[in-house]
Parts: structure tokens; sequence; C-alpha cells
């Protein structure tokens, strides 16, 4: 559904586009949470998982900005993890008040068992997208992501 607000013809097009960007990813979201849910995991825990997997041990700050979540909210995150034994949280022995997160053995044997499911199901969800279109999504969302991460309030 587009937008009703009654603006110029250039605030109409960007409400638009971000109705519709919304949109998508929330239901993109939805799908793959609920696929997620299945092995008993959140976006973010996954996140945590196969950021670990593909780059390998990292500080608690990088996995955070990595997955786009706050101090607090990783934290909580990697307790839950470690919990189920899928990672495990050391002192960084170069700054005594970082830790750094590992995948244990079990936790390694988990991801690799969910993540390619996980990846047939986005495959799935942008199957509708030609290959030059994949780029130009990709292309536009970069450059949207980049510009807003140097935006500031005032």
């Amino acid at each position: 559904m587009p937008t009703h607000y009654k603006g110029s013809p250039s605030e109409i097009a960007t409400l638009n586009a971000f109705i519709k960007l919304t949109r998508a990813s929330n239901t993109l979201h939805n799908q793959l949470s609920r696929s997620l849910a299945e092995h008993n995991l959140t976006e973010s825990q996954f996140g945590v998982l196969e950021a670990l997997y593909h780059l390998g041990p990292l500080n608690q700050r990088s996995l955070g900005e990595k997955i786009l979540k706050s101090g607090g909210n990783i934290t909580m995150v990697i307790v839950n993890l470690a919990k189920q034994g899928w990672v495990t949280k050391t002192k960084d022995q170069k700054d005594k008040r970082s830790h750094t997160i590992t995948l244990t053995a079990e936790g390694e044997r988990f991801i690799e068992e969910v993540f390619p499911g996980h990846l047939e199901r986005i495959s799935e969800l942008f199957s509708c997208l030609e290959e030059d279109e994949l780029m130009e999504l990709s292309s536009l969302c970069k450059k949207l992501g980049v510009f807003a991460s140097k935006w500031t309030v005032e």
C-alpha cells in the first residue's frame, strides 16, 4: 500500500520506497526467523554463530558491530549461546576489559548443520530476482546504508 501523504512528488516517492523497503525487510526477517526458530535460534544468536564460523574468534564489541546489536543485547546473546555450549568467552590478553568469543567444537558442528539450510531459504526468498537485479539491490542497499550510517541527528 503506497503512502497517502500529500507532499511533493519527491517526498511521496521517498516514502513509497521506504514503505516498500521496510515491508520487504520485515517479511524476509519474519520468514527467516521462523526457519531459525525450528533450531531454537534467534536471528541474533544465528548472527553471532555465523560471524564466528566465517570470521573466527572476535571480541564482544566487534560481534555487536557485525550483527548491529547493542552491548547489552550482545552480552545476553553470548550468555545464552554459552549456556548451550556453543561459544566460550575468555578475557582478551591484550585488553583485560574485553572478551574474546570463540565457537566451541559443538557450536561449530551446530552452525555447519544449520547454515546450509538457512542459505537455501535465503536463496529461495531471493529467487524472484535475476542476477543483475541482485547486484543492483546490493549496490543500492550499500549506498543507502553507508549514507545513513554517516547521518547525525542534530
